[in-house]
């Protein structure tokens, strides 16, 4: 297939509007009509990946952090991006990121991190706010199935775990079309009133063009009524950081050996415990401190994330257990989720993990 294929996939099952203002997800080398049948899952691209690449004949590298973040105005091989971007583009191997865009994801960074600890109860600790709006338009009643239907199978009408979420009510519209128009019922230059059904949805932002293109392909009218509403309800769906439980409580001692045993974190920073058992935790995969404050006020015994200053752990103030797994010990298993969506939409494209080490701290 060609790549472009590939990223128009990634790019809306793991929308680039959700990212940050400073990210830079995305393709990020690499030309769109290129053929490519083999990709390689990594958390940060390396010369050493760029070399894994090559041997293994891939085309395509994907990554959870992104290669370039600031301008770059010269390649010449004096940074390690620049070496990096020099090798890619020598070896014609592209490079796709999916950054803080998989961190807000549903099923994303965070949500992950939970699963392997194996806690229930799941939730978006910080949910992702005006991300939702509303559609309203007029359907004539003979139209109303297959309007609605596609306007489903663009992405519009999901709540939560429920999809095709819509409301209809009946009533009269009206409309005159003056001597340039072909209406589809009445006759120009006569009022008409006809049958409709007022139909109503919530969809996400980053889908608005796509649902209202689709709305505009199939309903019958030339010219089509409809509304857009900004909503300021939380999409609990989505959004920074995620909160479940144990099915069982634990001692403190018991929960960090857990912790650095899933994580494979060698090097586990906390604060000291403070004497209650364990049950409910908070997470965030990254550099997450600035969430501290919700995962408290949401009763969190524990607080799992990374690149805690040392300010930050005072902040704690014996109201939770802060713990500090590392950075790419908390995010390691981004790999999964990418490698997961890539197979599920296409099963028979050559998908493999890196076996480069990307870490760039050691321990003693």
């Amino acid at each position: 297939m060609k790549l472009k294929d590939l990223c128009s996939y990634l790019d809306s099952a793991v929308p680039l509007s959700f990212q940050e203002g400073y990210d830079n997800s995305g393709l990020q080398v690499g030309f769109p009509e290129k053929e490519v049948s083999s990709a390689l899952i990594t958390l940060d691209v390396t010369e050493e990946v760029i070399d894994e690449a090559v041997s293994g004949k891939c085309d395509v590298i994907v990554s959870h952090h992104p290669l370039i973040f600031n301008e770059i105005k010269k390649i010449t091989g004096r940074t390690f991006t620049e070496r990096i971007l020099y090798k890619a583009v020598k070896h014609d191997i592209a490079i796709y990121s999916s950054h803080t865009n998989l961190d807000v994801f549903s099923n994303g960074v965070s949500r992950k991190m939970a699963e392997k600890l194996k806690l229930h109860n799941i939730k978006v600790l910080s949910p992702v706010k005006n991300s939702l709006v509303k559609l309203v338009t007029y359907i004539p009643e003979s139209h109303l199935e297959k309007v609605r239907e596609a306007i489903f199978k663009a992405g519009a009408g999901v709540i939560g775990n429920y999809d095709q979420c819509g409301f209809t009510i009946s009533g009269t519209g009206s409309f005159r079309g003056n001597e340039n128009t072909k209406p589809f019922v009445g006759e120009k230059g006569k009022i008409h009133f006809e049958k409709e059904i007022r139909f109503e949805t919530v969809l996400f932002s980053h889908l608005k063009e796509k649902v209202i293109k689709v709305l505009l392909e199939v309903h019958p009218y030339e010219e089509v009524a409809y509304d857009i509403y900004t909503l300021e309800n939380n999409n609990v769906e989505i959004g920074l950081g995620c909160i479940g439980e144990f099915n069982d409580a634990m001692c403190e001692e018991d929960f960090l050996k857990l912790v650095s045993s899933v994580f494979d974190a060698r090097g586990v920073r906390y604060t000291k415990p403070t004497g209650k058992p364990v049950k409910k935790v908070a997470l965030c995969g990254g550099s997450g401190a600035s969430l501290l404050n919700v995962a408290i006020s949401s009763e969190a015994d524990a607080f799992i994330t990374a690149d805690i200053k040392y300010h930050n752990f005072f902040d704690a103030d014996d109201k939770i257990l802060l713990v500090d797994t590392g950075h790419f010990e908390s995010e390691k298993f981004s790999t999964e989720i990418l490698y997961d969506l890539i197979v599920k939409k296409f099963p028979k494209f050559a998908v493999r993990f890196s076996e480069t080490n990307t870490n760039p701290i050691n321990y003693l």
